[in-house]
C-alpha cells in the first residue's frame, strides 16, 4: 500500500447537538392565523384549547461533522385538506391543538472540515415582531469559534465571524497542558447581547454581540432595502477563571432577568469522589458573575455553596421567575439571588447537615447523564438515561420559588440533547436511536383527539409516507410512549391550590432516521441475490447487517447502497428503445378524485424499426394489431392530454392523437413547413416534452416546435414559437416546466406577482369545472451553452442565464448582476485568456444534452433542475426565492427590451452537491431522454435516471437522495406501472433486452445516506457475523433485566473458594432493592424471504454474570474424520467484580438443518472454561486461535475436544481484534498497539514478525492488500486511522496516517473491481486485481473506506487536494489540512508520511465552474478529463453493496 484515498460512503447520522432559532426567518415573518370558526362540536367542550401555535422557529442539528439547517412546516386542520395528495397520506399522531402534522424541511446541508463540539443560536434579541434573526456559533476542537448566519441571496450559510485562540501566541492558555477532557463549550445570553466559550477548561472566552440597528429611529430602520440583518459578533475577550479562584469548573450559563448580562458558574472547590464521599461531600458551589463586555469588568454578585459533588449541569430559569436550576445525579437544586430549595430524587441525597430533611420526590429517578429543556416558564423537560421523560415544574409566587415538583411522563428515545422548537414543539435528538420531532400541549384542557391512536400503537414510528409502510415499521423508539392510548400525564401535587393540575399530551410528528453507534457489522448475500451476476452487479448481491444503537434503542440496520427492486416477472424484449405507460378514461367517467390511484390502460414499447402496444388490465396482453398507433417506426415518446382523456403518441416525422384504440388526429411534420427553407424536410424529431395541454419537440435541424392543445375540441396544432423562427441559435436540449398546485410557485418570484394572470385560463372546457392548472414554462438551453425560460404560450423570455454550461454555484437572472457576481465573471474572463487556445477547444463542445425541472407535490415545494452534459456530468439546481433590495432599477432596462414580459427576477438557482452519482459513461451516440421522473412508486417521488450507470434520484424533505441501481448493468428504458398485479411499481428494460416488472421493497427507509431497513431487538447488540452456509446472523445481544440486590451478591462469589460475601454493612430493606444487571444471550436471526421482518430463529443463553465477548464461525479441521467443519464459536468472560479472578468459557455449536424441529437449531458441541476472558476467536488454517486473558493459543480440533499446539505470550492486556491471512496473524491489543506473526507449522510454533513500540489504544485493525504489499492498518481512540510495515525486523513503521474525525470500530476487507483504464492497458503497470479496499463503520453511524491507489493517481489527486485547501471556500472556515493532521492528544508522536489523500476535500472539484476547474488542473499539470476518470475510478472501484 504505500498510498491511499480515504473516502466517506455514508455520512455521520448520530445527532450530537440541537438547536432552534431564527435562522432562516425572523419572527415577524410569521402571519398571525385566524382560527378557523368550528362546525363540527369536537373542541365545543373547551373553546379556548386551540393554542396558536405563534412563530416556528429553525432547528439546527450536527452529527459528527456534518450540520442541517431545517424548517419546521407545521400543517393546520383545515389546510390539510387542501393539499394534493398529502391529504392521503396518514399524518403521524392525530390532530392535536388544531394541527393535523408537522415536519422536517431541510434548508441547507453542510459537511464540514472538524467536527462540531458544541454549537448554540445566538438569539437576535428583539420581541415577536422583530426583523432580525439569530446566528449559529459552532465551536470545534481546542478553541476554534465559528459564527455563522443565514445568507437568502445564496440560501446557505455565511461565516459572519471566526475566532481562533490556538498557535503559538495562545500557548499561554493551556497552562502546559496537552490534553483535556472535554472540548470548548459554548452558552449564549438569552437576550443575545453576548456568549461564553469555556476553553482549556478554565479560560473564558466572552464573545461580545454587536449592538446594531438600536438607533432613535426604531428597530426597522436598516431594513428599508429589504436586506435582513443577522445578529453578528463584534469581539471577543478573555477571563481567566483561574484567576477568580476557581479551580474546577463544571458547568456555567447566562441567566435571565437582569440588566446586564449574568453568568453563573457552576465549580468544585476541592474535589472528591464516591469512595470519600463519607467524608467529604457537597463539595459544589455557584458564582455569579455580572459581564460588563464594554468595561471587560465581571464582579462577582452572589454565590451558593454546598451543592452536591455530583452536580453536573445548570439550568436558567426563564423570566418572569429567573434564577438557575442545579440539577446532580441525586437532587435538584434551584438558587436565585434572593430564595433557594431543592428536591431529592432518590435515597442518596443528603442534606448538608442532615438535621433538616430535603422534600422528596413520590418515586426514586437518577439524573446522571441527563438532558434537559424548558417547555414553558415554569416547566422543564428532563430525559434520563434510561430514555425515560420527567417533568419538573417550579411552584412559585411572583418571583419566590416555594418548592420543586416533578412528575413521570412517557418514555422515549435516548436523547443527546434536547430542543424547544417554539411553543409547541420539541426535538428529541439522539445518538442512539432515531431522533423525534414531538409536538407537546398543556392546560387543563388539553383536548387530544385520540380518534386515530388507537389503532396506532404500533405504527407512529415509520418513516414514510404511506399507511402500508408504517404498519411494517421497524423502529420502535417510541414505542413505549404509545403504551397508554391518551398520551397525558398528571402532576403530582394536586392537593396544593396555586399548582394547577396541569396535564401535558404528546405527539410524535416526524423522525431522523440514525443507523449509529455502528458496533460491530458483517458483510452477507441478500435474500433475492442473483448468483449469475458478475463484475458490478454482483456487487448488489450483498448486504451490510449492522449492530446499531443501545439498550430499548438497539436494532439490526441492514444498509444496502444501491437499490435491487423486487421482480414480479421478466420478459426478453431485444432491440428496445424506449416505454411509455399511459391513461385511458373510459367511457364509465371516473370521478376526479380517484385519479391518484388510476390504473394504466396501454403500455407502448418502441423497438428499433417497429412500435408494440399492450394492454396493461390484468395480463399484459398485446394489441398491437387492434389500435391505430402508428406502428411502422420508432416511437420517441408518448403520453396523455386533456386531463387523461387523449393519448398523443410522437414518431419521427409526425404524432397521433388517438382515443383508446382509435386514432383522432394525425399530423406530419416537415412538408408542411416547406416555406421554412429546402433543408426541412429532413428535419426529424430529436427529443419530446409533453405537459398537458402543450407538447415540445426538438427537431434534427436545432430549433424546435410546439404542438398546443386545444382541451374543447381535443386536437393540437403545430406552431413555431415566434422567438425561435428568425433565430440562428442551435438549441441543444429543451422542457416544458409544469407549475402546477394551488398556488404556482414561479409565479412569487415574478415583480408582478400581484397581477396574476390564473384566471383566464382556469376554465376548463370539459367538465366546465374552475381549475386553476398553473402555469407552464419552456426551458431551453442553446449549444452555446447559455439558458432561457420561457412562458409559454407566448414564448416571452422570462429568465436567462450565460454560460450555463460551465455549472456556477448560483443561477441569477442576467437583467439582475449583482456587482459580486460581476466581479466573479470579470475574474472568469481574464482567466480564459489565460489558460490559451490548446484547452480551449474542449470547452466549446461542452453542451447539455438532456434538460428537466420539475417539482414534485408537498406544500412548500420548490422546483428542482436537472441537466446532463455530454461527457455524462450531471448537474442538479434548486430554485429559491430572493427578493433583491435593488431589484428596482433595473426595471427600466428590461422594459426597453420586451415590454409584455414580467421577468422572474426574484428567482435563483442554487447548486445541489450530488455525490454518491457516479459519473456515466460519455454517451456514445445513445438517443433517447434518460430521465423519468415519477410521483408514485411505492409511495416515493423523485426521478430515475436511466443509461450505462443507472441511479434513482428520491425526494424527501426537499433533499435529493440518490441511490444507485446496480443489479441490472445498463438500463436503456423506464417508466412507471400501476395495474392490479403491480401497485405502483415500475418497468425497465436492460441493454441486453430483458423487460423486467418490479416493485420497489417497501420496508425500506429511502430518506437516508444508504436505503436501510432497521430491525428493533429491545437489547444492546455488540457483534454480529454471518453464516454463509446456511444465511443466517448469529448475533450477541444483551439485555438489562432488574434482578434484587442480594441475588446480584451472591452471585460474585469465587467458585474456587467459596468465601461468602459479607452482608454485615447492608440494612435488610437494602438488600430487597432490585439493580439493574446486562444478561446476554447469542441470537441467531434469519432474514425473512419475503423482506419482512427477520426472525430469531434460536437463541443461546449465557450463564449468569457471564458476558458473552466474541462471535464468529471458524472453520476447523477435524483430526479424527480428517474433514473440515464449519462451526460457531462464542468467547465468554465471567464479571464478577474485582475480588474474583477472571474466568471465562469457549463454546463451540454447531448448526443442523432440522426442519421439522427448529428449536434444535444449534447444537453445543464443546465447551471448555480457561483462564481469562476470551476476547478474539479466529480460525488459522484449521486451527482455532483463541486470545484468553494475557496469551494467545492456538489449539487443534478433535472432533471432541480442543487441545494446545501452540501459544505467544506477547503482553496483551486484551485483544480487540484478531485478523487472519494465510499463516499471518494481526492482533490489537486495547492499550498496546499491534502486533504481526506468523504461524509455522513444521515447528508447530508462533512466532513475532513484528511490532509497535509505542503505546496506542486500538479500536480495529486488519490486513489491507494492494497486489503483493500487505499492510497492517489500525484504527485508535484518537479518531485515527495508521498504515504500517514491518521493516528489518521487529519495529513496524508507520506509512500513512490520517485522521477520521470518528471512532473506527471496524475493518472490513473488500475486494476492488477493476476499472475500465486497468484493463485496457494504458498503463500496464497496473496489474493489480488482486486489490482490495477496507470497509469501516464508525461510532457516528458514518461508513467510509481506505482504497489502496496507484503512486501517479495518488501524486495527481494530491497536489489536487492541495491546490483545493485554498481553491474551495471552506465551511465555516475550518482547514481541511488540519482537520486530517494526527491526533496524538499530548503523547510523544513522529509524524508518519503524508501518504492518504482526502475525497472529502476532492470532491469539491466537481463543484467547482468548469472554467476554475480547467485552470486547477492545468497549474497541477494535468487535465479536467485526467482527473475526472480518476475520481471515477476510484467510485467505480469502490462501489461495494
Amino acid at each position: 500500500m504505500s498510498y491511499a484515498a480515504h473516502k466517506m460512503m455514508h455520512w455521520p447520522t448520530g445527532i450530537e447537538n440541537c438547536a432552534s432559532g431564527f435562522i432562516t426567518h425572523s419572527r415577524a415573518d410569521f402571519v398571525t392565523r385566524i382560527p378557523p370558526i368550528q362546525t363540527d362540536d369536537l373542541d365545543s367542550d373547551w373553546p379556548a384549547a386551540r393554542r396558536e401555535i405563534g412563530p416556528v422557529p429553525n432547528l439546527v442539528v450536527t452529527a459528527g461533522n456534518v450540520l442541517e439547517v431545517y424548517v419546521v412546516r407545521v400543517q393546520e386542520q383545515d389546510a390539510g385538506a387542501r393539499g394534493s395528495r398529502a391529504s392521503g397520506e396518514s399524518k403521524r399522531g392525530g390532530l392535536m391543538d388544531g394541527v393535523a402534522g408537522a415536519s422536517l424541511e431541510l434548508v441547507c446541508h453542510y459537511r464540514l472540515h472538524g467536527n462540531v463540539m458544541t454549537m448554540a443560536v445566538l438569539s437576535s434579541g428583539g420581541g415577536d415582531g422583530s426583523k432580525r434573526r439569530d446566528a449559529i456559533i459552532l465551536t470545534f476542537e481546542d478553541a476554534k469559534i465559528s459564527v455563522l448566519e443565514f445568507d437568502d441571496s445564496i440560501h446557505g450559510l455565511r461565516t459572519s465571524s471566526m475566532h481562533c485562540f490556538e498557535g503559538p501566541e495562545w500557548l499561554h492558555l493551556r497552562r502546559g497542558r496537552e490534553s483535556f477532557a472535554r472540548g470548548p463549550s459554548v452558552k449564549v445570553d438569552p437576550q443575545g447581547r453576548c456568549g461564553g466559550v469555556l476553553v482549556f477548561d478554565l479560560q473564558l472566552i466572552i464573545l461580545k454581540a454587536a449592538q446594531g440597528g438600536y438607533g432613535l429611529v426604531g428597530d426597522d430602520d436598516g431594513f428599508a432595502s429589504g436586506a435582513a440583518i443577522s445578529a453578528r459578533v463584534e469581539s471577543s475577550y478573555i477571563i481567566s477563571l483561574r484567576d477568580l479562584d476557581m479551580k474546577h469548573i463544571k458547568d456555567f450559563t447566562f441567566v435571565h432577568g437582569y440588566i446586564e448580562p449574568v453568568l453563573v458558574i457552576l465549580h468544585e472547590r476541592e474535589l472528591t469522589w464516591a469512595g470519600r464521599v463519607s467524608w467529604k461531600h457537597h463539595t459544589c458551589m455557584i458564582s455569579a458573575l455580572s459581564i460588563s463586555t464594554t468595561l471587560k469588568q465581571h464582579p462577582l454578585i452572589w454565590s451558593a455553596i454546598n451543592l452536591p459533588h455530583d452536580a453536573y449541569k445548570l439550568l436558567a430559569v426563564p423570566s418572569p421567575i429567573g434564577g438557575v436550576l442545579v440539577i446532580s445525579a441525586n437532587s435538584i437544586h434551584y438558587h436565585s439571588q434572593s430564595a433557594s430549595c431543592a428536591l431529592a430524587l432518590n435515597s442518596y441525597a443528603v442534606s448538608v447537615d442532615s438535621s433538616q430533611e430535603m422534600p422528596r420526590s413520590s418515586f426514586t429517578v437518577e439524573l446522571d447523564a441527563a438532558n434537559a429543556s424548558w417547555l414553558s416558564n415554569d416547566v422543564v423537560l428532563l430525559s434520563t438515561k434510561t430514555g425515560e421523560l420527567l417533568l419538573l415544574t417550579l411552584v412559585y409566587d411572583g418571583r419566590v420559588v416555594h418548592r420543586l415538583d416533578i412528575s413521570k411522563s412517557k418514555a422515549s428515545v435516548l436523547t443527546s440533547g434536547i430542543a424547544t422548537v417554539g411553543n409547541s414543539l420539541f426535538f428529541l435528538g439522539s445518538r442512539l436511536g432515531d431522533s423525534l420531532l414531538v409536538q407537546f400541549t398543556s392546560g387543563v384542557g388539553a383536548s387530544m383527539l385520540s380518534a386515530g391512536l388507537k389503532d396506532e400503537v404500533g405504527d407512529i414510528e415509520g418513516d414514510a409516507p404511506s399507511a402500508k409502510r408504517l404498519r411494517m415499521s421497524s423502529s420502535d423508539a417510541l414505542q413505549d410512549m404509545i403504551s397508554g392510548e391518551e398520551l397525558s400525564l398528571y402532576g403530582s401535587a394536586q392537593n396544593n391550590a396555586e399548582s394547577a393540575q396541569k396535564s401535558f399530551s404528546f405527539a410524535v410528528r416526524d423522525s431522523l432516521v440514525n443507523v449509529g453507534p455502528l458496533k460491530d457489522f458483517s458483510y452477507g448475500l441478500r435474500i433475492n441475490a442473483d448468483a449469475n451476476a458478475t463484475g458490478i452487479a454482483k456487487q448488489s448481491n450483498y448486504e451490510l447487517v449492522c449492530c446499531s444503537g443501545h439498550g430499548k434503542n438497539g436494532s439490526l440496520c441492514v444498509l444496502r447502497q444501491s437499490i435491487r427492486p423486487e421482480m414480479i416477472t421478466e420478459v426478453a424484449l431485444p432491440g428496445c428503445k424506449g416505454i411509455w405507460t399511459v391513461y385511458h378514461k373510459n367511457a364509465r367517467g371516473h370521478n376526479a378524485e380517484s385519479s391518484d390511484d388510476e390504473y394504466h390502460a396501454f403500455l407502448i414499447i418502441s423497438l428499433e424499426a417497429r412500435t408494440m402496444v399492450l394492454e396493461t388490465a390484468d395480463h399484459l396482453s398485446e394489441v398491437t394489431d387492434k389500435v391505430d398507433y402508428f406502428l411502422q417506426g420508432r416511437t420517441i415518446a408518448a403520453g396523455n392530454l386533456f386531463g387523461r382523456r387523449r393519448v398523443v403518441q410522437i414518431y419521427e416525422r409526425g404524432a397521433r392523437i388517438l382515443e383508446g384504440y382509435y386514432m383522432t388526429q394525425d399530423l406530419s411534420f416537415g412538408a408542411s413547413n416547406s416555406e421554412l427553407g429546402t433543408g426541412s424536410e429532413s428535419a426529424t424529431v430529436l427529443s419530446v416534452s409533453i405537459v398537458d395541454p402543450y407538447v415540445l419537440l426538438r427537431m434534427s435541424d436545432g430549433g424546435i416546435r410546439l404542438l398546443v392543445g386545444d382541451p374543447s375540441l381535443c386536437t393540437v396544432s403545430i406552431s413555431i414559437p415566434a422567438a425561435f423562427e428568425s433565430s440562428k441559435k442551435i438549441v441543444s436540449a429543451c422542457t416544458l416546466y409544469h407549475d402546477e398546485g394551488p398556488e404556482p410557485w414561479l409565479r412569487k418570484t415574478s415583480t408582478d406577482a400581484w397581477l396574476s394572470t390564473g384566471i383566464d385560463e382556469a376554465i376548463d372546457g370539459a367538465d366546465g369545472v374552475l381549475h386553476d392548472q398553473g402555469d407552464v414554462y419552456c426551458v431551453v438551453c442553446y449549444e452555446s451553452g447559455s439558458f432561457e425560460i420561457f412562458d409559454v404560450p407566448n414564448f416571452n423570455c422570462v429568465f436567462s442565464v450565460d454560460k450555463f454550461v460551465s455549472g456556477k454555484p448560483h443561477l441569477v437572472d442576467t437583467f439582475m448582476q449583482d456587482p459580486l457576481i460581476d466581479s466573479q465573471k470579470m475574474i472568469g474572463q481574464s482567466t480564459e485568456e489565460v489558460s490559451g487556445l490548446s484547452r480551449k477547444e474542449n470547452i466549446h463542445n461542452m453542451r447539455v444534452v438532456e434538460l428537466t425541472m420539475q417539482r414534485w407535490s408537498g406544500q412548500h415545494s420548490r422546483p428542482f433542475l436537472f441537466g446532463i452534459l455530454n461527457d455524462g456530468m450531471i448537474f442538479c439546481y434548486h430554485a429559491y426565492l430572493y427578493e433583491s433590495p435593488d431589484s428596482t432599477k433595473t426595471e427600466d432596462s428590461a422594459s426597453s427590451q420586451n415590454t409584455t414580459a414580467s421577468r422572474l427576477r426574484n428567482l435563483r438557482f442554487v447548486r445541489v452537491p450530488l455525490d454518491t452519482y457516479a459519473r456515466n459513461d460519455s454517451s456514445n451516440g445513445i438517443s433517447g431522454q434518460r430521465i423519468t421522473v415519477f410521483n408514485n412508486i411505492a409511495g416515493n417521488q423523485g426521478l430515475f435516471l436511466s443509461g450505462s450507470r443507472p441511479a434513482w434520484f428520491m425526494v424527501f424533505r426537499e433533499r435529493l437522495r440518490v441511490h444507485p441501481q446496480l443489479c441490472d448493468g445498463s438500463i436503456v428504458a423506464f417508466t412507471v406501472l400501476h395495474n392490479v398485479n403491480c401497485n405502483h411499481g415500475l418497468i425497465y428494460v436492460t441493454s441486453q433486452g430483458i423487460m423486467k416488472i418490479c416493485q420497489l421493497p417497501s420496508i425500506t427507509s429511502y430518506d437516508n445516506y444508504w436505503p436501510v431497513q432497521k430491525i428493533p431487538l429491545k437489547g444492546t447488540p455488540h457483534q454480529v457475523t454471518y453464516f454463509a452456509e446456511k444465511n443466517l446472523y448469529p448475533l450477541i445481544v444483551s439485555v438489562p433485566v432488574q434482578k434484587p440486590l442480594n441475588q446480584v451478591l451472591s452471585s460474585l462469589v469465587d467458585q474456587e473458594f467459596g468465601h461468602q460475601v459479607e452482608n454485615h454493612n447492608l440494612s435488610p430493606e437494602e438488600l430487597h432493592r432490585t439493580y439493574t444487571v446486562d444478561e446476554f444471550e447469542v441470537r441467531i436471526m434469519e432474514p425473512e424471504k419475503s423482506g419482512g421482518p427477520w426472525q430469531t430463529r434460536a437463541t443461546i443463553p449465557m450463564q449468569t454474570s457471564e458476558n458473552a465477548l466474541t462471535v464468529r464461525v471458524v472453520t476447523l479441521f477435524n483430526t479424527t474424520t480428517k474433514e473440515n467443519e464449519t462451526l460457531l464459536a462464542i468467547g465468554t468472560a465471567y464479571v464478577q467484580g474485582e475480588d474474583v479472578a477472571g474466568r471465562g468459557r469457549v463454546l463451540l455449536f454447531s448448526a443442523e438443518n432440522n426442519a421439522d424441529n427448529p428449536q434444535n437449531l444449534v447444537s453445543e458441541v464443546f465447551s471448555k472454561e480457561l483462564k481469562g476472558a476470551i476476547s478474539a476467536l479466529a480460525s488459522l488454517q484449521g486451527h482455532l486461535l483463541i486470545a484468553s486473558g494475557p496469551k494467545i493459543i492456538l489449539h487443534k480440533w478433535t472432533g471432541s475436544d480442543l487441545t494446545g499446539v501452540a501459544f505467544f505470550d506477547v503482553p496483551p492486556l486484551y485483544v480487540v481484534s484478531l485478523n487472519i491471512v494465510k499463516n499471518f496473524i494481526l492482533l490489537g491489543d486495547i492499550h498496546k498497539s499491534i502486533y504481526f506473526l506468523s504461524w509455522k507449522e513444521q515447528g508447530a510454533q508462533l512466532s513475532l514478525l513484528a511490532k509497535d513500540f509505542g503505546n496506542l489504544d486500538c479500536f480495529a485493525t486488519e490486513f489491507l492488500i494492494d497486489g503483493s504489499t500487505l499492510s497492517l492498518a489500525v484504527a485508535d481512540e484518537q479518531k485515527n486511522i495508521q498504515m504500517s510495515e514491518s521493516w528489518k525486523g521487529q519495529k513496524l513503521l508507520t506509512r500513512a496516517e490520517f485522521h477520521v474525525g470518528a471512532h473506527v470500530t471496524k475493518f472490513l476487507r473488500l475486494q476492488m473491481l477493476s476499472t475500465s483504464s486497468d484493463r485496457t492497458g494504458k498503463n500496464p503497470g497496473s496489474d493489480k486485481t488482486n486489490r482490495f479496499a477496507l470497509l469501516f463503520g464508525t461510532l457516528d453511524g458514518s461508513i467510509g473506506c481506505i482504497a489502496p491507489l496507484e503512486e501517479l493517481t495518488f501524486r495527481r489527486l494530491q497536489s489536487l487536494q492541495n491546490k483545493l485547501v485554498d481553491a474551495v471556500p471552506h465551511v465555516a472556515g475550518l482547514n481541511p489540512r488540519s482537520f486530517r493532521q494526527f491526533r496524538s492528544k499530548g503523547k510523544a508522536h513522529r509524524p508518519g508520511p503524508d501518504s492518504i489523500v482526502d475525497c472529502e476535500l476532492i470532491f469539491h472539484y466537481e463543484m467547482l465552474p468548469l472554467e476554475e476547474q480547467l485552470e486547477i488542473a492545468q497549474q497541477i499539470g494535468t487535465t479536467r478529463l485526467q482527473i475526472l476518470s480518476n475520481l471515477d475510478d476510484l467510485s467505480l472501484g469502490t462501489s461495494f453493496l
